[in-house]
């Protein structure tokens, strides 16, 4: 008999709920869970029908997935452990009925709700109806379970972004949720849209907003229910497990790394003296994986609800300039192949200064691009990513303008509670012997591999690739500089020349070909 440390112990033949399990961080929960408390009795997850494909095919396309590979290598009979039932966040009950609700509400010890639209320029009545309405049927649901232990709320750490300093409480907000979901039922989108600039503030966008909400509506169940809120910050591949460097979505800092490696991304509006906020993704998910039994098996329950900021510890967090020009020293170690030309790209304070690069080398070469390919009756592509990229930018900036200060006790706590076995099952060392250049090096990897599809082998070409880009760059700044433009050299602050982009557009086109 396998001895089990008090993490595991307490998962053992507990049923546990996921939903959102599809997502970014609900395939490394599942994964960790599976793999780690591989006592526990059941794990029953929720996912919609997509692009055609059932629950069940989705399911079976997710265990075959990189991040499951030591569960089929070492724990195969695990996958049997989890139960699938067609569900949405966007209904009520979340879609179940009958006995797969039964099932759900007579066996579930602890709820992990992770289902959200992460759409941060999405409209405010999606992000109502997924985040706020959707959390208020979770814990509709949950308030049917008879066994129910912990309830776990996934938030984001920049929900209060009005605060100075973010502490693990709930704060009060003059919008009261039930107000919000009634007005997002019976007003039209037109008019809800025309409103939501002054709805927003001081929130950025319809996710902080709506997220800071939802934080409300847990915390008013808290009295009879076992509500818990996590707040994780940026989440960014993984730091160990289940593989270094795993990522599946351009969100954050990914984006950026890959857009910027592959030439496309060439200005940005970063405060390069404020530190980053982020935290590896095994991190956050050991982080999850504790806070239910920290919680059930304390001696006294809390007055007030639970809160955990999952931020990475003073002392290992890097100014933004240190972590770019890191990120671009080792990104030119692994280049990213068929990059539309040399990754290089301009950080700079000032907005108009910003635009004019976004104008001159986001907007100009999409256009370009998309001329040629119209001419050669090719699709045409590059206006549509472009559109995408500067949304996603707009976003961005807002958290990477700004300085943010979190105070994380009760996630620090999780740490110093557990022993030595469960150490080394949930990981979250803030000390540990790796180096951040040597995460930032699995992140770039990481990218290549499980985003953009680039296997290890392709370096070598990819590397070629870089030096006659390199080469390439190198001339015409030479020749631009023998027969120069005085009064462009603000504009190129990317040390590109326009002659050198309408080069790079031609070689991509006939390269793609």
């Amino acid at each position: 008999m396998v001895d089990l440390s008090p993490v595991q112990e307490f998962y053992k033949d507990k049923t546990v709920f996921i939903t959102g399990a599809s997502g970014f961080m609900g395939k490394v929960l599942l994964e960790k869970l599976l793999y780690s408390c591989h006592s526990l009795k059941e794990v029953i997850i929720i996912c919609r029908p997509k692009r055609g494909k059932a629950p069940e095919s989705r399911l079976e396309e997710m265990f075959k997935l990189p991040i499951f590979q030591r569960i089929r290598d070492e724990r195969p009979e695990m996958l049997k452990k989890v139960t699938i039932y067609q569900g949405d966040v966007t209904y009520d009950l979340l879609g179940l009925s009958g006995d797969s609700l039964k099932h759900v509400v007579d066996n579930t010890n602890i709820v992990f709700h992770m289902a959200a639209t992460l759409k941060l320029e999405g409209n405010l009545r999606d992000a109502i109806d997924m985040n706020l309405l959707g959390t208020q049927r979770a814990l509709n649901v949950a308030k049917q379970m008879k066994q129910l232990e912990a309830f776990v709320h996934l938030s984001t750490a920049f929900c209060n972004c009005d605060q100075e300093v973010m502490y693990e409480k709930v704060y009060e907000f003059p919008h009261k949720p039930e107000d919000l979901m009634r007005l997002a039922e019976w007003m039209d989108v037109k008019t809800l849209d025309a409103i939501t600039p002054d709805l927003l503030k001081p929130h950025p966008n319809t996710y902080t907003y709506s997220k800071r909400l939802a934080e409300i509506l847990v915390r008013d169940h808290y009295e009879t229910m076992p509500v818990i809120i996590a707040r994780p910050s940026i989440v960014s591949p993984s730091a160990y497990e289940p593989v270094p460097g795993w990522v599946d979505n351009l969100n954050g800092p990914t984006g950026l790394m890959v857009g910027a490696g592959k030439g496309v991304i060439r200005s940005m509006l970063i405060d390069t003296r404020h530190k980053s906020e982020v935290i590896p993704v095994d991190y956050a998910i050991n982080g999850l994986c504790v806070i239910p039994y920290q919680f059930v098996t304390q001696q006294q329950r809390p007055v007030d609800v639970p809160v955990y900021n999952i931020t990475c510890a003073d002392h290992r967090k890097m100014q933004w300039g240190e972590v770019i020009e890191m990120s671009k020293k080792i990104g030119y170690q692994y280049p990213m192949e068929a990059g539309l030309w040399y990754p290089d790209g301009c950080i700079t304070t000032n907005k108009f200064h910003h635009n004019i690069n976004v104008l001159l080398f986001h907007w100009l070469p999409a256009y370009v691009i998309d001329f040629m390919l119209f001419i050669l009756g090719q699709k045409r592509f590059m206006i549509r990513v472009q559109n995408r990229i500067s949304v996603g930018l707009e976003v961005l900036q807002f958290f990477t303008m700004r300085a943010w200060f979190f105070k994380s006790d009760a996630y620090s706590s999780l740490w110093d509670m557990m022993n030595a076995t469960d150490r080394k099952n949930f990981n979250m060392d803030m000390d540990p012997e790796e180096t951040i250049p040597m995460y930032i090096e699995s992140c770039v990897q990481g990218g290549r591999q499980y985003l953009m599809k680039e296997s290890p082998d392709s370096l070598p070409r990819a590397r070629r690739q870089l030096m006659l880009y390199e080469s390439n760059e190198y001339c015409l700044k030479i020749f631009t500089s023998s027969y120069s433009f005085p009064s462009l050299s603000f504009f190129l602050p990317l040390s590109f020349s326009w002659r050198y982009k309408l080069i790079a557009c031609i070689s991509w086109i006939v390269r793609a070909r």
